[in-house]
């Protein structure tokens, strides 16, 4: 289907620009947002009849934008949320966690302007960005940790999940038997007494 956009849209175009997109594309979300009209000869006329008026509403929606965007801009949101010892969240952070932690420290942004691709679902530092226009985008951090703590020394930059890593492997007795079976170790112990009963006896 042949579209005119409404307003830039990313690897499509921008105002104006006539542009050939999938049918289900167009018709699930270009056409109910507002962001394309149909290609046809009354729609363009229509196009060319408002265009100044579309591109200086743009325009005024692009400058409230950057005005945002220079209070959201670079801001860290720190999430604290249950993991496993692997640092894999017992539930993945999604973008209405995302709203509503920015939306507590006093930043309103609506659910479509989060870009999260796929849930987040481990522990650690993110950069999730912001779209707050189609020609305005900023990059937020967020870090998700087990504990104010942990948090602290991830935004310090020390990889929490290496540093715990290293001090298990570090706790290690030296005569572990990496490959030893479960328990094994236990049963050659208490054999070894059974041995020595009829001796001391």
């Amino acid at each position: 289907m042949d579209v005119i956009l409404l307003e830039r849209v990313d690897k499509l175009g921008n105002i104006g620009d006539v542009v050939k997109v999938k049918d289900g594309f167009a018709r699930n979300f270009l056409l109910p947002n507002k962001k394309a009209l149909r290609s046809n000869e009354a729609n363009r006329k229509v196009f060319e009849k408002n265009r100044e008026n579309i591109v200086a509403e743009n325009a005024a929606r692009r400058s409230e934008a950057e005005v945002e965007a220079k209070d959201i801009d670079g801001t860290t949101v720190t999430l604290i949320r249950q993991a496993s010892n692997t640092g894999q969240l017992y539930g993945s952070v999604a973008v209405r966690d995302l709203i509503e932690i920015l939306e507590a420290e006093g930043h309103k942004v609506s659910k479509s302007a989060i870009v999260l691709n796929k849930p987040i679902k481990a522990i650690g530092l993110y950069e999730v960005k912001v779209s707050l226009h189609p020609e305005v985008s900023v990059t937020i951090k967020v870090n998700i940790a087990r504990s104010p703590e942990e948090a602290k020394m991830q935004a310090e930059g020390v990889n929490v999940m290496e540093a715990m890593f290293e001090k298990d492997e570090a706790g290690f007795v030296e005569d572990y038997d990496p490959n030893a079976e479960p328990g094994a170790t236990a049963e050659v112990s208490s054999n070894q007494d059974d041995a020595e009963a009829p001796a001391a006896a």
